[in-house]
């Protein structure tokens, strides 16, 4: 029987996969709470919920991989790619909590175009981690997230206008600004992640 002293993990994608699953989950929560006015505050807790499940995940990680001698990526791939991936949520919790903390009773048809937005992109995110393993298919999915995140910008940009153009209380101009910018930050975020895990792929063939 082969017996090695050296640690070596495989497991990582098993991680990685359900890791954006959870961070899927957080999208999914968000736009449901946006979905409704005044939004569904209670989603909020759920969604931090989520984002310490996440932080544990990325740890678990982390800490998986200083233990582990041999990877199937490169080091710093792997190291790289839980900390970006864990950004997503972090945006998508900030977005959120922002949203409890300024009282918000009416959502705009912008956030909640961008929360969609948000929503598909972490489920191209989640399929591209299922098929990070084996590389199949990822290159399109990560083409496919930075569509979404151009688009992101455009709905962002038309969205302040319109926040500038209809909006009188400056107070209410400055409270949506904050959120809409956080919003498209989580978009920003997502493709930050399609373009390592396009990175990844290239460089492993």
């Amino acid at each position: 029987m082969a017996f090695s002293l050296i640690p070596k993990e495989q497991h990582f994608f098993t991680d990685f996969t359900a890791l954006a699953g959870q961070i899927r989950q957080s999208a999914h929560v968000l736009r449901d709470m946006l979905s409704v006015s005044p939004p569904a505050m209670d989603k909020v807790a759920t969604i931090k919920d989520l984002e310490h499940q996440c932080d544990k995940s990325t740890r678990g990680i982390i800490d998986k991989l200083n233990r582990t001698f041999v990877t199937p990526l490169d080091r710093e791939d792997i190291h790289t790619l839980a900390i970006t991936l864990d950004d997503v949520i972090d945006a998508i919790d900030a977005s959120a909590a922002v949203i409890k903390l300024y009282k918000i009773a009416d959502v705009r048809p912008g956030a909640r175009r961008l929360a969609e937005i948000i929503v598909e992109s972490t489920d191209l995110i989640a399929d591209a981690a299922a098929r990070l393993e084996k590389r199949t298919g990822v290159l399109e999915l990560a083409a496919r997230v930075n569509q979404l995140e151009h688009e992101a910008d455009r709905v962002h940009q038309d969205a302040i206008v319109d926040l500038f153009d209809t909006e009188r209380d400056p107070i209410a101009v400055i409270k949506w600004k904050e959120i809409l910018d956080l919003l498209e930050a989580a978009t920003d975020r997502c493709e930050d992640v399609a373009n390592l895990v396009e990175g990844i792929v290239v460089k492993h063939g």
